[in-house]
């Protein structure tokens, strides 16, 4: 933790701040996480040791709750599951995962006291718990879930008061991190992690935070690498300059952003792009063709309808109703396309929606459309290193490269290839994905240049030995990595 100072950031209280000169993509700081539980949702499907999706998984013999992908996961998972083991076969059943993380801390803290490490730059004494800042609703929640916790807290383990435990909960409460799975696409767990707490939200900011699941695929567990968060740089960083990331999409709106903040994170938010409302306007700007735009009230209708027929997209694609998802995409695209801007929310929204189904149905050149049009949306609100914008274009170029338009498939992939070094570094799987996509489109763009016919005919020959295989059925609405941060629903 060289690289870093805790300092008293103006408005903001403590914060991160860089004690030498980064460049877009070092790693500032790692950490691992104190402690880390799969979502309850998902407890089936995802290891609760390497946190990896995996198709079968091992069940423990014991608590019968626990699932990993091997032996060896097992026994690395050991230390920190061998007391919830026990707790869950007394207990009678699984409480919830705000429940168990907090168990596994306070476990943890009763082992090894409250600074960890020689890394650790606070204790989570330290940390804030804005318990006196929640809402009526998240008070009961809170109570319900300290009441479970006490029957559920083994009477041989060290007693706490209600104090020290209700400050856990709030801690985790505005401070879980998400926890992806191996590819970083989907939100998996909750995990916590002190030093990251004390970086600072900046809706444009100067740095990005990964998950890097590290290693555990040797047999014996002294190779093994730990789950840790990465802090990048997204651009140049100036010694003594404040280290900041976003809490959230920058894709809200700057009051949505604040709204969210408040509630969420219990600040107001006042970065120059909140102050300024900056590209406010054009997230929900009309089309101009050649000088002349739409009035202010046919913007408002379509806005209004798109809004409309999102919330019907919404209820299709939860209920797996993918050609209603079509139907409603292709009309609300058709009556808004004409007079919003290809900057407008809702209408990056429906191409975004709209290129993923289709390409999950198999109809690639549509789906590719979609998605260009999407990237280029993207490339005029977010930062240039963003990662959304990294996934976008990875997402654009394999549609266009499916769909036979090699040129701009390869660009794509070659630009979200650039991006994703940067937010997510070399070694990671989604990067290694990219990587290998970059080299095969890059030699079908080598054979489709010296000869076009030649390149298609093959194309077509090796589609009709091995056609494409349906891809991933797309994402649900609430499965998406939205907020840096986890917040109980």
């Amino acid at each position: 933790m060289e690289n870093v100072v805790i300092f008293d950031s103006p408005g903001k209280g403590r914060g991160l701040k860089a004690t030498k000169e980064f460049w877009a993509g070092d790693v500032i700081f790692s950490e691992p996480s104190l402690s880390a539980v799969v979502f309850d949702s998902l407890a089936e499907r995802i290891c609760h040791s390497c946190f990896r999706r995996q198709e079968k998984l091992q069940r423990c013999g014991q608590c019968k709750f626990a699932h990993y992908c091997d032996r060896t996961c097992q026994r690395a998972a050991w230390a920190e599951h061998k007391q919830e083991c026990s707790a869950i076969k007394a207990y009678g059943k699984v409480p919830n995962e705000n429940i168990r993380l907090v168990a596994r801390i306070m476990w943890r803290l009763d082992k090894e006291g409250s600074l960890m490490s020689d890394m650790q730059l606070i204790t989570l004494d330290e940390l804030e718990d804005h318990l006196n800042d929640l809402q009526e609703d998240d008070l009961k929640e809170l109570k319900v879930d300290i009441h479970n916790f006490l029957d559920y807290w083994p009477r041989n383990s060290k007693q706490h008061t209600i104090d020290d435990i209700s400050h856990i909960f709030g801690v985790i409460n505005c401070n879980g991190f998400s926890v992806s799975d191996q590819r970083g696409l989907q939100a998996v767990g909750v995990g916590l992690f002190p030093n990251l707490c004390l970086v600072n939200h900046d809706c444009w900011p100067n740095c990005t935070v990964i998950l890097n699941h590290g290693s555990q695929s040797a047999v014996n567990t002294i190779f093994h690498s730990q789950r840790r968060i990465e802090l990048r740089s997204l651009g140049k960083i100036a010694e003594g300059e404040e280290l900041t990331v976003a809490y959230v999409d920058y894709l809200n709106l700057s009051e949505e952003r604040q709204r969210l903040l408040k509630t969420q994170y219990f600040f107001a938010c006042t970065c120059e792009h909140c102050t300024n409302k900056t590209h406010d306007d054009i997230k929900m700007g009309g089309r101009e063709v050649e000088g002349i735009k739409p009035s202010d009230e046919q913007v408002k209708e379509a806005t209004d309808y798109c809004f409309g027929m999102m919330e019907k997209m919404d209820k299709a694609r939860l209920n797996g109703d993918y050609h209603e998802v079509v139907k409603i995409c292709r009309q609300c695209i058709e009556k808004t396309e004409p007079i919003l801007a290809d900057t407008h929310i809702y209408l990056l929204r429906m191409w975004s929606t709209m290129s993923e189904v289709q390409a999950y149905l198999q109809y690639f050149e549509e789906s590719a459309d979609y998605a260009r049009k999407m990237v280029e949306g993207y490339m005029k609100l977010y930062q240039p290193n963003h990662a959304a914008l990294g996934m976008g274009a990875m997402r654009a170029g394999v549609t266009h490269w499916q769909a036979g338009l090699i040129e701009v498939g390869h660009g794509m992939i070659c630009k979200a290839y650039a991006i994703l070094m940067v937010t997510h570094g070399p070694t990671h799987p989604i990067t290694k994905d990219v990587e290998a996509m970059r080299m095969q489109t890059e030699m079908e763009l080598r054979m489709f240049k010296q000869n076009e016919y030649v390149y298609q005919s093959m194309r077509e020959a090796a589609l009709k030995n091995k056609p494409m295989t349906m891809l991933h059925e797309p994402k649900s609405v609430e499965e998406g990595i939205k907020n840096l941060f986890h917040r109980r629903k």
